[in-house]
């Protein structure tokens, strides 16, 4: 595994103290970057269709597959671009897709500020998490909407809410609130719930960067992790899933790295191969997916956008998607992705909207 600086001197663990504490946009690197690589994928962009409202998509950055192993389930911002997000609209946010593409399913409506993260459990509920929660100027905008964000929703397939996270509106410390979660998974062992935060400015003073552990029945458990750039600390942790081994694997995106850790948080490892990790994907050979769809000149010198695909076992990247061509020049990739039973990808696209397949030929 890449552990990070180790071995490499004083220069670059000094470099990476001094971008840490002056809050800067990237981190030293000590890998190459992976831009390239084979890609057995044929694109299909706006593969999801919102028939049932009739209405366009708004950013998305959650996308997962079904306990079928074929339907597709993605979570929208109701609207473009960064804000308001669903503030003010009583748009459904969460979709159920049939394998054509075709909405079978919508929910969720006023419900949301920031619809984020997106966890299909063992037993088929769907875990959303809201990543946001108004702003002062937006409650002035939008009066009534300081009682919704910063929480998990666990829903049936159905839409019947069936637990909440946190304290909606509210930011803070579990068990009474969250900060601006991003992503929920649950141990396929035993149901435990792990909450990722936060999705807060990486500047903050005050940034949350941590794992919260609830039971299945939603009583707190631990706190993993905490702020910062070492072994076991995150910023914005920004997707969470679980290997073959019952590991648990974050994507540190404003550090630049892939974690590995035990379910109670003790650091094993850690991947720098795969660029600026916005979302993951796991499949039961222990190959990972993930999508950067962040990287710049300016945040991750030399790297690109796109797909990176590889082995948890070596972490060697073999497979690079490249990103949608777009007006910019650093083009567009999917945040939050999924991998169906036959192999196929998908991602959730919080810039070109909507969701993407890619096909295995």
């Amino acid at each position: 595994m890449s552990i990070s600086a180790f071995g490499r001197g004083w220069f670059i663990a000094a470099v990476v103290v001094w971008m840490a504490m002056e809050g800067g946009p990237a981190q030293a690197q000590d890998v190459a970057p992976v831009n390239s690589g084979a890609n057995p994928y044929r694109v299909i962009r706006d593969w999801a269709q919102l028939n049932l409202e009739g209405r366009p998509w708004g950013g998305s950055n959650g996308v997962a597959i079904d306990r079928d192993g074929r339907s597709v389930w993605a979570t929208d911002r109701c609207s473009p671009g960064t804000a308001p997000g669903c503030l003010g609209t009583k748009a459904s946010p969460i979709h159920h897709f049939d394998e054509s593409g075709k909405e079978i399913r919508s929910f969720g409506g006023g419900m949301f500020v920031w619809p984020h993260g997106i966890h299909v459990d063992r037993d088929g509920n769907v875990w959303v998490t809201d990543a946001r929660v108004a702003s002062p100027d937006e409650l002035k905008k939008f009066p009534g909407e300081d009682q919704k964000g910063s929480v998990v929703v666990k829903f049936s397939p159905e839409g019947k809410v069936l637990m909440t996270l946190g304290k909606p509106g509210v930011r803070g410390n579990p068990p009474d609130a969250l900060t601006e979660p991003t992503d929920v998974v649950t141990d396929p062992a035993n149901g435990d719930v792990y909450v990722a935060e936060s999705h807060t400015n990486v500047e903050d003073p005050n940034l949350v960067g941590r794992i919260s552990v609830f039971d299945r029945n939603g009583k707190f458990l631990r706190v993993i992790g905490k702020t910062g750039t070492g072994p076991g600390e995150f910023r914005t942790p920004h997707a969470v899933e679980f290997d073959s081994q019952g590991r648990l694997i974050v994507a540190d995106r404003h550090n630049h790295r892939i974690q590995i850790l035990t379910k109670d948080g003790k650091y094993v490892g850690e991947y720098r191969e795969f660029s600026r990790a916005s979302g993951l994907a796991i499949d039961g050979n222990d190959t990972i997916y993930v999508a950067d769809s962040e990287s710049t000149p300016r945040v991750h010198p030399g790297w690109l956008r796109g797909i990176r695909i590889g082995s948890l076992k070596d972490g060697k990247v073999t497979t690079f998607v490249p990103p949608h061509k777009t007006d910019s020049p650093d083009g567009a990739m999917g945040e939050g992705i999924a991998i169906d039973a036959a192999g196929n990808l998908y991602t959730a696209e919080a810039t070109v909207r909507g969701v993407t397949k890619y096909v295995k030929e």
